[in-house]
């Protein structure tokens, strides 16, 4: 099972999510957003740094992986670390925005999505953060 995010400031929603995502019996591995990508797609610096965010996803038991993704600039590169690893599943929130993106790299490998979660949109990283 593969999974994408930044992580940023671990929350309930991610917890929800990582707990959902992780089958019995199977390896979850968690493609790690780069500090770039969260300063360019966020529009904010980082809480943590992406090796930083990369130790407290590792300490939890449902995490069996992680993988720190460079800052990529197109989907293509997505596509290409898709194929490369070659998921069964990939496990998404309700509502993902790159859902359709997903699902087109999926089905060069026979994979699929997974929706393990909806969205609880009391639980973000800007929510929080705001509210601090």
């Amino acid at each position: 099972m593969l999974v994408g995010g930044c992580f940023d400031l671990l929350h309930y929603g991610h917890i929800t999510f990582l707990k959902n995502a992780k089958l019995p019996d199977s390896f979850l591995l968690v493609a790690l957003e780069s500090d770039e990508y969260i300063i360019k797609h966020k529009h904010r610096k980082p809480i943590h740094t992406q090796k930083q965010r990369a130790e407290i996803l590792t300490e939890l038991r449902s995490v069996d992986a992680v993988l720190l993704l460079p800052y990529f600039t197109n989907d293509m590169q997505y596509a290409q670390m898709v194929a490369n690893i070659k998921p069964s599943v990939v496990a998404i929130t309700a509502g993902d925005a790159q859902m359709e993106n997903k699902k087109n790299q999926l089905e060069h490998i026979g994979g699929r999505i997974k929706i393990v979660t909806e969205l609880l949109s009391d639980y973000s990283t800007t929510t929080i953060a705001q509210q601090i």
